[in-house]
């Protein structure tokens, strides 16, 4: 008989998330769960990254029932009905035009990425996502996508949303071969551990939110270990508004 060829379970939405090893331990995480987000893949480097990175987004949700080799099979980062190519072209347009040299910036760059996250405490429940900034349109209105969202996580914080998401947001364009779409953050401490390659919270672990610090040595372990070229930029509130991410709690 032939030997069965060893796979590995990521949960990212389930009873208990993570990497497990094999298809019992992760059916009891998902099954009857509604919501669940899971995937197999041939090796442990594969499903740590997969899970680091968090899921892509998917328009229907499926729960499993039996089979150890059906995956939840996820769609490209911006969907079918956004032709990534368009976005490539539209990026350059723009790019000619951006006054971002200048210092003083009239306006973001559009098409762009944008994060943030929200917190109901501190620490507190927290969640981030990431939404497409498609358009501004002249009477100031915006054109937008939500693309991911993850949470809400026990006693976490802000900064730590803001820190995973920005890495979740670079991870997914990376994986789509997108190395030129600009991403957007308001959180300077996010941005400052960004290129620091490490999350610098002071939060303390607790069995609680041992599922949010394993998400952040993931996070760190992504940046060690990878390179991406895509312009990470500061959002300008005072000028721009209320970056697209914003989950309108203030």
């Amino acid at each position: 008989m032939a030997k069965t060829k060893q796979k590995y379970y990521v949960v990212w939405q389930g009873r208990q998330t993570g990497v497990f090893t094999d298809w019992d331990a992760c059916e009891l995480q998902v099954k009857g769960f509604e919501g669940a987000r899971y995937k197999s893949f041939p090796t442990r480097e594969e499903a740590e990254t997969a899970f680091a990175a968090g899921p892509l987004p998917v328009r229907h949700r499926t729960t499993p029932h039996a089979a150890p080799d059906t995956d939840n099979t996820l769609p490209n980062l911006l969907s079918d009905t956004i032709d990534i190519r368009k976005i490539h072209d539209r990026y350059t347009i723009d790019k000619r035009n951006n006054k971002h040299t200048s210092g003083s910036p009239e306006a973001p760059v559009v098409p762009a990425l944008c994060v943030d996250a929200a917190c109901s405490g501190n620490p507190g429940q927290m969640e981030y996502r990431g939404v497409y900034l498609l358009d501004i349109h002249q009477d100031g209105s915006r054109e937008t996508t939500q693309l991911f969202h993850q949470g809400p996580f026990n006693e976490g914080t802000n900064n730590i949303g803001e820190f995973l998401a920005l890495v979740h947001g670079l991870a997914l364009l990376q994986k789509q071969g997108n190395t030129t779409l600009p991403v957007y953050s308001d959180s300077r401490t996010a941005l400052a551990w960004l290129r620091q390659k490490q999350a610098k919270t002071k939060l303390t672990l607790t069995p609680r939110n041992a599922t949010l610090f394993n998400l952040l040595r993931r996070a760190e372990t992504w940046l060690q270990t990878h390179s991406y070229t895509n312009p990470v930029l500061k959002w300008d509130t005072d000028q721009w508004g209320e970056i697209p991410a914003d989950f309108g709690r203030k």
